[in-house]
């Protein structure tokens, strides 16, 4: 009997990840395109399945062995409906995608928050390995978050659980994009470490960015990290006040879900223990004790390829419920 497969798909602002991934989540292959943001994105679902076809033409799979599509999108995603209700980085509003990629494939088609599918995929194939209860936070521009309850993606009533980025981290804080002002991802994300760093020049502080910014004419949250490690002051205090707001945010998300691991992804999680051991230190006086002792800090493995393992493992679910 032919091997059966899931379509993965996981759509960004400047490109779409695509895979066939078999049901105990091994990639048989996986490739890119660009997303198409012309006209409001409205040729995206279309130029994933002329992508899909011509990948089915050039290899050993047939359309007849696979089982489904699972897709991640950014923004505001409705699992039930498979509606994305807004993403504002392709122009969608209201975007019927499942519909539209049904109509295509003739295949079912499941639809979910990238952000979620990314926590699904470091669950199932990554560090999360297969827990009950977890919270995957992503600091990259933005951040990300998707939380798993007793099994199961947390959605909410119109697939707004999870937005961990959006917790309010400081009362009349910086902008976010969002329309608010002081979420977590004004000060955790990379966008965030740039703004404390710029802040602290302008401000007159002696520190080694100073120099970093002459040089290169920008300053990125990696250049922070190794000012910091390098012992600039003004830097440690960034990467300090980084731990300890994204800390007590993740306390709060976790005295609501009691997680048994956190997993941090994203580039800035690439700063590893640096950043994890002080986050850690500053969960730990912020959550409950009975909370803290049962959760354990991760950092994501699997790159960029969470994302469609957990849009397979979306399609996987469905067959199996």
């Amino acid at each position: 009997m032919a091997e059966k497969y899931a379509v993965g798909i996981d759509i960004g602002g400047t490109t779409v990840k695509l895979a066939f991934i078999n049901q105990m989540g091994s990639i048989k292959d996986k490739w890119e395109i660009d997303t198409n943001k012309e006209n409001k994105g409205i040729s995206i679902p279309t130029d994933i399945w002329k992508s899909v076809e011509k990948r089915i033409m050039d290899s050993d799979i047939s359309l007849e062995q696979l089982l489904g599509i699972g897709a991640g999108a950014p923004g505001f995603v409705e699992p039930a409906t498979g509606v994305v209700s807004i993403a504002v980085n392709i122009g969608w509003k209201d975007f019927e995608l499942a519909e539209k990629l049904e109509s295509l494939s003739g295949l079912p088609v499941i639809v979910d928050n990238d952000a979620n599918i990314a926590a699904l995929g470091e669950n199932w194939k990554g560090s999360g390995n297969q827990v009950d209860n977890l919270i995957a936070i992503t600091l990259g521009t933005g951040v990300g978050g998707g939380i798993i309850a007793n099994g199961q993606v947390l959605n909410g009533v119109n697939g707004t659980a999870g937005e961990i980025g959006h917790i309010t981290a400081e009362v009349d804080g910086a902008p976010c994009n969002c329309g608010r002002n002081g979420c977590l991802e004004t000060v955790a994300s990379a966008t965030g470490i740039v703004r404390q760093a710029m802040r602290s020049i302008e401000s007159g502080n002696e520190t080694i960015l100073v120099e970093t910014f002459r040089k290169n004419g920008e300053i990125n949250a990696k250049d922070v990290f190794a000012a910091a490690d390098s012992g600039d002051e003004a830097a440690r205090r960034i990467v300090a006040k980084t731990a300890d707001v994204l800390g007590f945010a993740i306390a709060n998300a976790a005295t609501i879900i009691n997680p048994e691991k956190i997993v941090i992804g994203g580039g800035v999680s690439q700063a590893g223990r640096q950043l994890l051991t002080p986050l850690r230190a500053a969960f730990d006086r912020y959550a409950l004790p009975r909370i803290s002792e049962g959760c354990e800090f991760v950092i994501a493995q699997l790159g960029n390829d969470a994302g469609v393992l957990g849009a397979a493992y979306l399609v996987r679910q469905q067959g199996s419920s």
